[in-house]
């Protein structure tokens, strides 16, 4: 851009105005986010505190009080002697699990039943097959769930880390159920395009194995979401369903004012700190890096607070803090191959929503390819994840909702409000809640219209393990995504860095990478894993180091004799709000560190030059005109064929056309029609691909002719006994008057009159 002339002067002085509304807007927010937990805080503790002096005042006066702080004194002592030890035990773990191989931490038994090592094609992943527990009867015939862990630093398992996980809702409702994990180091020379093709092997063996069950559904957790996207994109014909948790797919994407993790590529870099790192290690990058990434993003949980509850709860948290160490301290490593098209073609280049990434050489990925349902899950509380990463890539690969349902995609997104990253994956209330009703949807799902929709599930009635839900899904816009992802005008910045990480990985790679890579043989970049910060942490401990056999039999006698101050001390009181204050201290240290962060990424790659630079990269894919959808070659043969078919077409149409007339469909509803589309003539001799192409033909007729639609069901209805027997069908699948809406009453009732069938039907309700 030549800023000369008034017409260019008048677009520079836009352009800055644009960036100081950016920078205004990350500024006020973070400001008021800051006051808000401020005020929330010293609330808190003044609370807190209160509860100190109230407690303070006890019968004997300083002789009660002294005999509190010597009770304290005892307690406080023994908790750190046997934090200690727990911090042994963590060390003495993290060596047995990385000599062991560092296996998957499911708590269930399984059996490997392909090794990537061993194929056409081989890399570091295997497909395992979850043995259920006794008691449990897996049925064969069900449809198979294949669930995907991340590989983004540490291994695999937490999809099936507990009772109440993903693996253990699908093993009670008695589906087959395979995981994908990995082994700690890559194959030599491993790329993301070997790891897809190791993962269709899996799914090929799995059909296999199930040939009388429906496609698998795959679940992809985090990166193993973009993982399974990408899967389903380059073999359409191997997956059932997929689900997408808390997977990042927009990676330009967030809200001013948070998300600071998608700056960190623009403030280091770009790529070449990953190519840097995988040089200093030999040739292969490692995964502690990330994790140590992770643990920054909140270090007043995971460098202070962990460690605080650990101490606090010491006496009943120690298996669970073990347990879960146990994963996130599993390091594994990447080739450089991997690492560098992560980074450039999705962290930094965004590619895959914009239609420009690359499996491998002359392999385009085209997401519009998948043609299994899709279930998005993603939350407020995910600060890895926004809402924006997981949802906007919809937006970026369909013009909108039509073309959606055009292609026969059915797209469904859940957004949860509090839940963290990693609650998506293991926490219990989401597993008893939002995963077993996504493992009921998806015996359904295929039963709905083409169509974008949300899921939402809210209470219904009973309290614990006996709750019941109502779920139900609403028919979305792409306008609806944006109220909940924000608005989109920082995301140009972003295409700067992706062309400035280009250029600088070219320059590096010709300049300083052969140097360093002479410099750092394989045995060198051995060396400095293990002396990386996250292992020496929590290797550290080991019952090996001095000193450490000495605080297991200190452990080991403090929990003979263990003495416990009450909840009601008022020392232990002091100290719940000291490590308050500790933990409110390091989120000051890192508000103030994002908010730094944002606001310099801003004022560079948002300024007017630096967007002039990125411009031939802020592109989004070439799409059709809202207008050019009805000109689709899909919607003109559909609509060609509105008056041919006979009561399978109609009553598809009639189910589609009052679907539409109420905006969102139950799931009651829903299962009804499952089990009418899967059970009942004419629709049970039919094959799963005549019914879904029907079914994608009827959603355009009701979408682009609704009218005619209805007009023209009696020229497909011709007989008495099908009109009947179609009204029928319809009213079993709404189910009681009562619970209809009007529009869809009276959408009814023009069915009725329309096909002469008004005095049976009312005689029938």
């Amino acid at each position: 851009m030549q800023y000369h002339g008034q017409t260019k002067v008048t677009d520079l002085a836009e352009d800055i105005t644009v960036q100081n509304q950016l920078i205004q807007t990350a500024m006020n927010r973070h400001a008021e986010r800051s006051a808000a937990s401020f005020v929330a805080f010293w609330e808190s503790v003044a609370r807190q505190m209160y509860a100190v002096g109230q407690s303070m005042i006890v019968p004997d006066g300083p002789t009660g009080q002294a005999a509190a702080f010597s009770a304290y004194l005892r307690d406080a002592t023994e908790r750190g002697v046997l934090t200690l030890d727990a911090l042994r035990q963590r060390s003495d773990t993290f060596l047995s699990h990385k000599a062991a191989g560092c296996p998957p931490v499911l708590i269930y038994d399984y059996e490997v039943i392909v090794e990537g090592r061993d194929l056409h094609r081989p890399s570091n992943y295997m497909l395992l097959r979850i043995l259920p527990p006794k008691g449990i009867e897996i049925m064969d015939w069900k449809r198979p769930y294949v669930i995907i862990d991340p590989r983004a630093g540490h291994g695999a398992g937490i999809g099936g880390f507990k009772n109440d996980s993903q693996v253990g809702v699908a093993l009670s409702d008695g589906h087959p159920v395979y995981f994908v994990a990995f082994h700690p180091d890559p194959v030599p020379g491993q790329t993301i395009a070997d790891v897809t093709h190791s993962e269709a092997e899996f799914l090929r063996m799995v059909m296999r194995r199930h040939p009388d069950s429906p496609k698998p559904i795959v679940v992809g957790n985090c990166q193993g979401g973009w993982a399974i996207a990408i899967l389903a994109a380059t073999y359409p014909d191997l997956t059932g369903p997929i689900v997408l948790n808390g997977a990042p797919m927009s990676y330009w994407g967030g809200k001013l004012g948070q998300d600071p993790m998608r700056y960190s590529g623009g403030i280091a870099g770009g790529v070449v700190p990953a190519m840097f790192s995988t040089d200093l290690g030999g040739g292969l990058f490692d995964g502690a890096n990330l994790v140590q990434n992770f643990e920054s993003l909140n270090p007043g949980r995971t460098w202070f607070r962990k460690y605080a509850d650990l101490y606090q709860n010491i006496d009943h948290g120690l298996d669970r803090f073990i347990d879960f160490e146990r994963w996130w301290g599993g390091f594994y490593l990447m080739t450089e191959a991997e690492i560098r098209w992560i980074v450039e073609t999705l962290f930094i280049g965004n590619r895959l929503g914009k239609n420009e990434a690359f499996l491998e050489p002359g392999r385009p990925i085209d997401l519009k390819a998948i043609r299994a349902p899709i279930i998005v899950f993603a939350s407020h509380g995910d600060n890895i994840t926004p809402p924006a990463q997981a949802l906007n890539w919809i937006i970026d690969t369909y013009t909108d909702e039509r073309e959606i349902e055009i292609r026969g995609q059915r797209i469904l997104y859940m957004v949860h409000e509090q839940v963290g990253h990693l609650g998506i994956f293991v926490s219990s209330s989401v597993a008893k809640r939002e995963h077993t009703q996504m493992a009921s949807t998806l015996k359904t799902i295929e039963a709905l219209a083409p169509g974008l929709y949300e899921m939402q599930i809210e209470d219904h009635a009973g309290e614990g393990h006996q709750k019941t839900f109502t779920v139900s899904f609403a028919k979305r816009r792409m306008q609806d995504i944006l109220d909940v992802t924000g608005l989109r005008r920082d995301e140009a910045a972003f295409a700067g860095v992706a062309r400035a990480s280009e250029a600088a990985a070219e320059v590096y790679e010709t300049t300083v990478r052969p140097a360093l890579q002479a410099l750092n043989p394989p045995e060198l970049g051995a060396l400095r894993r293990q002396t990386h910060p996250m292992r020496l942490s929590r290797a550290g401990f080991a019952s090996t180091t001095p000193g450490m056999a000495g605080i297991a039999r200190a452990a080991e006698h403090v929990s003979q004799n263990r003495q416990k101050a009450g909840t009601d001390n008022p020392f232990v009181q002091m100290e719940n709000v000291l490590f308050d204050m500790i933990e409110r201290s390091w989120d000051i240290v890192r508000d103030m560190r994002e908010a730094t962060m944002e606001l310099s990424f801003l004022s560079i790659w948002a300024s007017p030059l630096a967007m002039w630079y990125g411009a031939p990269y802020a592109h989004t894919r070439a799409r059709k005109r809202p207008q050019d959808l009805r000109s689709l070659p899909e919607v003109e043969r559909a609509l060609s064929r509105i008056e041919i078919g006979g009561l399978a077409e109609a009553t598809v149409r009639m189910l589609v056309l009052l679907a539409s007339s109420r905006g969102s469909v139950r799931r009651d509803r829903l299962e009804r029609s499952s089990e009418v589309l899967t059970t009942r003539a004419p629709f049970s001799d039919l094959q799963a691909d005549v019914l879904a192409t029907i079914i994608h033909e009827q959603t355009l007729i009701a979408q682009f002719s609704p009218d005619d639609g209805l007009s023209s069901l009696p020229k497909l209805l011709r007989t008495k006994r099908d009109r009947t027997t179609a009204l029928d069908i319809v009213i079993h699948v709404l189910g009681s008057p009562d619970e209809m809406e009007p529009a869809t009453k009276e959408m009814l009732e023009n069915m009725k009159a329309l096909l002469g069938s008004e005095n049976r039907v009312a005689a029938a309700e």
